[in-house]
This record gives structure tokens, sequence and C-alpha cells, in this order.
């Protein structure tokens, strides 16, 4: 198990693994019976439509017990690509209530930027007129069956990887590579002459660490199964595109705070927390709108 990303939504830790195949989470005990209520479905669902979908791949939930405390952990296939670096990355619920990031946010290493964000950025998700209709279909179905499911509050995450930026970003630590083995081979030389005896058998580290440096900056569509090339004249992107913390019913305690986020913003106002339907249908109408 390697890194921790973070925090989720819900509030659980994120960690992603070694290999960053697998996205890895901390989770509640109401989100895990929700998932227990709705794994039947989703499986079936996922079987009809041959894994055409954007929703997470759940792969397993684990029940861990230490001294008497219970963590529940659930196991998810990574978004993201494990060789591709994301750049920039949004959270879009449809929402313009309170959805940009705070400055505490942006302080942050890396910041996950939100609906707001998005728009006063001013970017579009190029992807041509028949990936954007292959995409929104599928995001429709996925979004329809969680209605049904009466599921809302939902983002779809945007991940993207500047393809120029990653060439210069990989040209540059090549360089320094390349640098600091030049370094290491006049110390080495010095350090014999000093001594005037044949140098001792090399390390396995060191032995390595003169060999051209070797990094994959390639596009895998069937391992990076949310990744979608850009159709831009003036970029190269790549976006990576799915559906995260999807396991959050429009019950009571969210119909309370529907009803004190309306007495507090107005009728009028895009607040995220409202019914499956009508959430869906702001969500689909946003999402479809910021591509072409």
């Amino acid at each position: 198990m390697a890194k921790y990303q973070g925090r989720s939504g819900g509030g659980g830790r994120i960690l992603l693994s070694y290999d960053k195949k697998y996205i890895v989470k901390t989770s509640c005990p109401e989100e895990v019976e929700q998932m227990h209520h709705i794994l039947k479905p989703y499986h079936q669902y996922i079987v009809e439509n041959h894994g055409q979908t954007v929703l997470p791949q759940y792969l397993a939930v684990y029940r861990l017990t230490v001294e008497g405390g219970e963590t529940y952990i659930i196991v998810m296939r990574h978004l993201f690509s494990q060789n591709l670096p994301v750049h920039k990355l949004y959270d879009l619920k449809g929402s313009t209530v309170d959805r940009q990031a705070t400055d505490k946010e942006k302080a942050k290493e890396f910041t996950v930027y939100k609906d707001n964000d998005f728009i006063e950025d001013g970017i579009k998700i190029q992807i041509g007129s028949e990936a954007k209709e292959r995409f929104v279909s599928k995001l429709t179905r996925d979004v329809e069956f969680l209605t049904k499911l009466h599921l809302m509050d939902y983002s779809l995450v945007v991940g993207m990887h500047d393809c120029q930026r990653a060439k210069c970003e990989l040209e540059s630590l090549q360089d320094d590579v390349e640098e600091d083995c030049e370094e290491e081979a006049d110390d080495t030389e010095n350090e014999v002459i000093a001594k005037s005896t044949p140098p001792a058998t090399p390390s396995p580290k060191s032995a390595t660490e003169g060999q051209a440096f070797n990094f994959d900056l390639e596009f895998h569509p069937e391992e990076d199964v949310y990744g979608i090339q850009s159709k831009c004249d003036s970029c190269e992107e790549i976006y990576f595109l799915a559906l995260v913390e999807v396991l959050t019913e429009y019950n009571a305690q969210k119909w309370t705070a529907h009803a004190m986020k309306t007495v507090k913003h107005g009728t009028g106002a895009e607040i995220s927390t409202v019914g499956p339907e009508q959430y869906s249908r702001r969500f689909l109408e946003f999402v479809t709108k910021l591509i072409e």
C-alpha cells in the first residue's frame, strides 16, 4: 500500500496502491450499508451494459477490527492512469452555491477545483461530437440508474492531463537524472584516483542509476478506461471522466438540508441538496454544456 491521497467528500481517508491500480477508501457504516443495498442491482447493471459505464468500479469491501474498533474499507479501480499525471482536477455537481475551491484548499499541494472554478476558467472538454455522444449516452444511463435507486449528490470528476506539459516535465526530469549521474561518476572517479585502487563491485543501486530514465507517456485506452483523448487544434490533453461519491441516498437528513439551504439561499438557488430527479436533470444539463 502506498500513498495517502487525502479525504473523500464523505470524510473517508483515501489511499492509492503502490502500482496505482487501486483506490482504498475508509468508509462509514451507513455508506457500507448503502453499498450492500445497491450491490445486486449494481452488478446486474454493469453486466447488462458490458462494463460500458463511468460509475465507480467497486472490487471489494472489508471490515477491519483492531482493539475493538471497526474500520470499513472499500477497494475500487483507480480513476486515473498509472503513468499519465493529472495536472488539474475538478469535482462537478452541476450546482453553483458554495461550489468553488476555498483559499485554504488552493493552498494545498494539489487543489480539487469545483463548478464555479470550472466556469470561471472558461474550460470546455473538447473531445469531438462522436466521443461526446458516446460519453453522454453512458453518463445518462448511469445517472438514470442512480436516480431509480434514489441516489444523489454524486460528482463528475474531471482529471486533465496536459500532454505538452508532461513532455516538458519528463525532459526536465531526464536532464536532472543525467546530471546527477554525471556528478556521481565524477565523484567516484576522483575517489578512485585519490585512493589509487580499483573500484569495488557496484551495488545493484549504483549499477542502474546511469541507465536512461524510462517513463511511459502513452495513453492506453484499454487500461485507462475513464480516459478520453482531446480533439482540439490548440491543445493536446487526456481527460479522465468518472462518477464518484454515488452512495448518498435522498433521505430525511438530506430533505432537511434541502429545506435549510432553500431558506438561506432562496428557492431559485442552484443548491446541491435536491431530490434525485431534479439533481439528475440539472447535473446532466450542466455536464453536457461543458463538452464539445
